[in-house]
């Protein structure tokens, strides 16, 4: 207890105990961007090494069956923050530089849980919930902030993207402090990220903190550090995922340094699959369908590590069936801090987290959207139903190379199938004619969620959803 704490003691004020560091701990949250269910050696990924991931699994629970909540950058993030499912908070697709909308103020973030129970907060990386003021991190329970926000390649630098967009700002707190001119600038951001992430580790060591670790890589424009360039066997995207792997290792470290790996809850994952049609410069889906953009495994299912020692099991693989949105009331529980009172999707899942002995998946049912409220797939246990849709696909034609795309097909139909993707993960066969009661019974769960959430597909409005926030007609971007 320090001196002021005293003195308000002895004049007669309240004050809050803080944190008691056993109950309470930290938690580092690593949120890579494109990265697919492939791209760790353990998933088949080769061309690079990942030895801090391999240290990372050794030393925690892999989860291969670990979900977002939409493949696409703005929505997945949503998701991962609020609990909910995007599309109930008015957040879709990927923000562009021109939106007036984000986060709204009345969302509660995974921040302001932490906020709540007295945890320092730093969010270093692409935030992508809204880049005008009132939207940045620093106005939704973090403390500190410095980042991209929105996607690297949504800048006029980049080959496919509109030339009459800004200027790709970097900002901290909410202010814009430079300017991302270059892929030099590009190959910077890793390092300064990872930099950031370390001292805010080293600051906060003796209070509990929550760290999100928010990196822009491997989207595209790749970009990596000098020392990285060349490094692996696979060329650019190996080097860059050799740089995540660095990076996450000096977390790693500066928590070892400080004597607090024991009390801290570290979770790697990923916003959605890889940009399949980038070619060299993506990653893989290993053995799961398509990839980001559409709601098959490839652009849903993602690569997830976590460690806890003493909590969560060492050297372990878990395969059961969670999501993004379960972990911010997981969290809540771990930290003992009361869930918002507006209505959230996500469930406490501390048992699988720990991996105990008949933990079960913490929902039966797990709802994938898309585009601008589409509800394209269900997922029920070990089935999954997809409802008509289109959705692009490369056809197994090979991607574009050194960092220029080729293009998709679009608007191929995908009639309702039903897949059992405990057996047929690839969802390659559909089983509806022989599985018809289950198709009953997940078309009964598809109209309840239509009910609540909407489905422009077949043009339902949903009880549930919320409005985002609204930029106000004076106010400016960030900067």
């Amino acid at each position: 207890m320090n001196i002021f704490t005293c003195l308000l003691l002895l004049l007669g004020f309240q004050v809050d105990a803080p944190p008691d560091k056993a109950s309470r701990p930290n938690v580092v949250i690593i949120f890579v961007d494109d990265m697919g269910w492939g791209d760790i050696p353990s998933q088949g990924a080769t061309g690079w090494s990942m030895p801090n991931i391999e240290r990372l699994e050794e030393e925690g629970t892999r989860f291969t069956r670990f979900h977002v909540a939409q493949p696409v950058c703005s929505a997945s993030r949503a998701a991962l923050l609020t609990g909910c499912y995007p599309n109930r908070i008015g957040i879709h697709g990927a923000l562009p530089p021109s939106a007036k909308y984000g986060i709204h103020e009345d969302e509660t973030t995974m921040a302001e849980l932490f906020k709540s129970k007295g945890y320092a907060t730093g969010m270093f990386g692409k935030w992508h919930l809204g880049h005008h003021r009132q939207f940045l991190p620093i106005h939704h329970g973090f403390d500190e902030y410095l980042g991209i926000p929105y996607s690297n390649d949504m800048w006029p630098g980049h080959p496919v993207t509109p030339k009459n967009w800004p200027k790709l700002p970097l900002i901290e707190g909410d202010q814009t402090i430079e300017i991302i001119e270059d892929y030099e600038d590009q190959d910077a951001i890793t390092r300064r990220l990872t930099e950031r992430s370390v001292d805010f580790i080293n600051r906060h060591s003796d209070a509990p903190f929550f760290l999100y670790l928010a990196h822009p890589q491997p989207h595209v424009p790749l970009g990596a550090d000098a020392r990285f360039k060349g490094s692996s066997e696979q060329g650019f995207y190996g080097d860059v995922m050799q740089e995540l792997d660095w990076s996450l290792g000096q977390v790693l470290q500066a928590l070892d340094e400080k004597g607090i790996a024991d009390e801290t809850l570290v979770v790697f994952t990923s916003d959605n699959g890889p940009w399949i049609n980038y070619g060299d410069h993506a990653g893989t889906t290993g053995h799961l369908r398509e990839a980001k953009g559409t709601t098959f495994g490839g652009g849903v299912r993602v690569p997830c590590v976590a460690r806890w020692p003493g909590h969560v099991r060492e050297n372990h693989v878990n395969d059961i069936n969670w999501m993004t949105i379960d972990l911010f009331p997981t969290v809540a529980g771990i930290i003992d801090a009361e869930l918002p009172e507006h209505t959230i999707d996500g469930r406490d899942a501390i048992s699988v987290l720990r991996s105990e002995q008949g933990a079960t998946s913490p929902q039966d049912v797990y709802l994938f959207y898309y585009g601008r409220n589409n509800l394209e797939a269900i997922q029920w246990g070990r089935w999954r139903l997809h409802l008509p849709h289109t959705y692009r696909s490369m056809e197994g034609r090979p991607g574009g190379t050194g960092g220029k795309p080729t293009a998709y097909t679009y608007g191929i139909e995908q009639p309702m199938a039903l897949y059992d993707i405990l057996i047929d993960p690839g969802e390659t066969t559909d089983v509806k004619e022989a599985h018809s009661e289950v198709v009953t019974r997940m078309l009964e769960l598809v109209e309840s969620a239509r009910a609540d959430l909407g489905d422009s597909l077949t043009e339902r409005q949903g009880a549930g959803v919320r409005e985002p926030g609204r930029l106000p007609d004076e106010e400016e971007a960030a900067g």
